[in-house]
């Protein structure tokens, strides 16, 4: 399998086609400015030794020569070997809640975005197990399944915002009811759900899911995102800020539900954490739950090892550039007299 370790340095060879377009032009200039100074038979009588072509040869063997070092910094490397790796982990969907509740700045910058960090952060922490994704809010979406390409499950945290969502609210038990679903149905254990939400529930339904779940042997974990005396909502209305409000035009204040993530978790086995404990702290227990669970034997394929090869190319590249300066502008005595490229 090849690949370049440092792809984004390919970008440099857009430099290259740019160098050619001035080199052309400083010929051109050249050729003009030549003419100026008198009749060109007359000029070529007076430079005998000047070469007519090595001016283009030592700038071809220079592009040449940034061509090879650039490769050469890019690594180009090659997976010498592909074999079975057994390992073990737990399956792990994180679910987060992106209802509009979650624009609420009672912890700054908005519990959203707390949310995001520690949710990106916790990836980190589970490294080694199966991370899927599920997104929240009026309905409960899938946006992916169980894997182990942490960066996806990352950026699909990144990009996560209530306009994903087709419906607004906050439906806790829905999320738990895909969760289920999206798990293998022959497994019973190795399993583990963790719900990042305010604890606005919306359908009454999420502790009936809670418990189903873990008789089918899925752990709930909860962590609250919010402050108990709340805060109003910020929305955008026509270009200006406001806040969201109720039937009477009051602002809506959205309060972080504590008991019910706690009775969630209990119900689930598992245990609720305030984000307020500090991201690290938080993640590190939830780490160290999930790793007290039973863990099922995976057998995965992999490339283990690459090859680096930049030494060549970065070795060429030198050369080439001492080549290009070991030539002169003037012919040397057994091309004197001779078209080369005749």
């Amino acid at each position: 399998m090849f690949r370049f370790e440092h792809s984004y340095f390919l970008y440099a060879f857009a430099a290259l086609p740019v160098m050619l377009g001035f080199f052309l032009l400083f010929l051109k200039w050249q050729k003009r400015a030549t003419a100026r100074l008198g009749d060109t038979s007359l000029l070529k009588a007076l430079m005998p030794d000047a070469s007519k072509y090595r001016q283009g040869v030592k700038f071809g063997i220079l592009l040449l020569a940034l061509a090879f070092l650039i490769v050469g910094w890019a690594n180009p490397q090659w997976g010498s070997k592909r074999e079975k790796v057994n390992r073990k982990s737990v399956d792990v969907l994180i679910a987060l809640d992106i209802s509009t509740s979650m624009y609420a700045q009672d912890i700054p910058p908005n519990r959203l975005e707390r949310a995001k960090r520690f949710a990106e952060g916790l990836v980190d922490k589970l490294k080694g197990e199966r991370i899927g994704i599920i997104l929240f809010a009026g309905a409960a979406y899938l946006q992916m399944p169980v894997t182990t390409d942490y960066a996806a499950a990352k950026l699909f945290l990144r990009s996560a915002n209530p306009d994903l969502a087709g419906t607004q609210g906050t439906v806790i038990g829905d999320a738990i009811e895909l969760a289920h679903r999206s798990f293998a149905d022959e497994e019973k254990s190795h399993k583990a759900l963790i719900i990042i939400t305010d604890g606005e529930d919306h359908d009454g339904k999420a502790l009936e899911q809670a418990e189903s779940a873990r008789d089918d042997g899925i752990f709930l974990f909860t962590v609250g995102v919010g402050t108990s005396s709340g805060s109003f909502i910020p929305i955008s209305m026509h270009g200006r800020e406001d806040y969201k409000r109720d039937n009477t035009g009051q602002p809506v204040r959205s309060q972080l539900n504590e008991e019910m993530l706690s009775e969630i978790a209990a119900k689930g086995d598992g245990f609720y954490f305030h984000i307020n404990d500090g991201d690290a702290t938080v993640s590190t227990a939830l780490q160290t739950r999930i790793d007290q669970m039973e863990k099922r034997e995976l057998e995965v394929r992999s490339f283990t090892e690459y090859n680096s090869y930049f030494q060549y190319f970065i070795g060429a590249g030198l050369l080439l550039l001492l080549l290009e300066f070991l030539i002169s502008y003037r012919r040397v005595g057994w091309t004197r007299g001779r078209d080369l490229f005749g």
